[in-house]
């Protein structure tokens, strides 16, 4: 008799947890975007309601991972569409696109991890790709995993394969292989 209380209080809490872990946030405001106070001088009504910016290709977005010490400063630094392949062809229909990202390490802790997993495409029509493991003319890609110090920084490509008629309109990216609670997103025009 003395198991099932202990037992009812172990599915609570573990009902109480898995519940709280799937609070995912998408930061798109880019980290240096201050609205521009208005004026002392403006009657209150005429002031305009400040709108955060949305970032695009060439912003940084701050991104957390699953602990408080796992930071990076995240920049879409270019997007080459279409890439050409180094030594392979997208098939009939498809096209690569290569993202070159640039990973700052803000964080308290050393990142480790494997950037092709963490980023997606997305497009007009709300399809999501993922990497594909192929190298680029555009530049070099991360080649597997990164280790990036202490305020240290990686820069890179990674490459998606997509539909030849698909327009790409958003970039992501999500710390810890996909896996942590906080993705960036960017606005590609």
């Amino acid at each position: 008799m003395s198991r099932l209380p202990a037992l009812a209080l172990t599915v609570v809490l573990f009902a109480v947890g898995v519940s709280a872990c799937g609070s995912q946030t998408v930061t798109e405001s880019p980290a240096s975007s201050n609205p521009t106070p208005p004026r002392k001088t403006e009657p209150l009504a005429s002031r305009p309601s400040p709108t955060p910016a949305v970032a695009v290709v060439g912003d940084t977005l701050d991104l957390t991972g699953s602990t408080n010490d796992a930071k990076l400063a995240v920049t879409v630094v270019k997007v080459v569409d279409p890439a050409a392949g180094k030594d392979t062809s997208p098939g009939a229909g498809e096209r690569y696109v290569a993202v070159q990202f640039r990973l700052h390490n803000t964080g308290s802790k050393t990142y480790s991890d494997a950037p092709d997993n963490s980023a997606k495409l997305i497009d007009d029509q709300g399809q999501r790709f993922n990497s594909w493991i192929t190298d680029t003319t555009a530049g070099p890609g991360f080649g597997g995993t990164v280790v990036v110090p202490v305020d240290d920084t990686a820069l890179g490509y990674i490459t998606f394969k997509v539909p030849t008629d698909s327009k790409i309109t958003k970039i992501q990216f999500t710390m810890e292989s996909g896996f942590a609670e906080n993705t960036g997103q960017w606005r590609v025009p």
